[in-house]
């Protein structure tokens, strides 16, 4: 990629950043809830963090309201760029009571496996979610793969 490729590509992510982080203190505006919010980037997500764990956002930080949230700022970045956006959405450490539940997931899963079980199907769950299932499942020593298309896509934990 050359120089000018790379900075059109920053500028792009800087746009989605932005872009996210006004809708969601537009939100938070009509809910009349004050939190910080800042955009973190990386080589392949934006991530709009709201808060900090702990923060009082009371039903805005469970993991259904989140994901929800998180999809409408998608599809809210997705219409004023044209692209798909990978965006990740965190309010008030949301990000990681998730990461702690799928690894509750995965590690029952992993027992099944260990007592015989051939496959054990996961829920259904978002792409950035599946990701982070597949690595833990790695960890374990095991193997996965996705199934299922658009909200039904679910991981299947097979033994290695």
């Amino acid at each position: 990629m050359t120089e000018q490729g790379a900075a059109v590509e920053a500028d792009d992510q800087v746009d989605e950043g932005e872009i996210a982080a006004d809708y969601i203190e537009g939100l938070l505006d009509i809910a009349d809830l004050d939190g910080d919010i800042e955009i973190e980037q990386s080589e392949t997500r934006t991530t709009i963090v709201v808060g900090e764990a702990g923060d009082d956002f009371g039903q805005l930080s469970r993991p259904e309201v989140v994901a929800a949230l998180q999809e409408l700022t998608r599809l809210a970045v997705q219409q004023q760029t044209g692209e798909f956006s990978r965006l990740v959405l965190d309010v008030a450490g949301s990000r990681d009571a998730r990461a702690e539940q799928l690894q509750r997931v995965v590690d029952a899963a992993a027992a099944k496996i260990s007592d015989g079980v051939d496959r054990v199907a996961l829920e259904p769950m978002s792409s950035y979610e599946r990701k982070l299932v597949h690595d833990l499942v790695r960890e374990h020593g095991l193997t996965s793969e996705s199934e299922g298309e658009g909200a039904d896509r679910h991981i299947v934990v097979l033994p290695a």
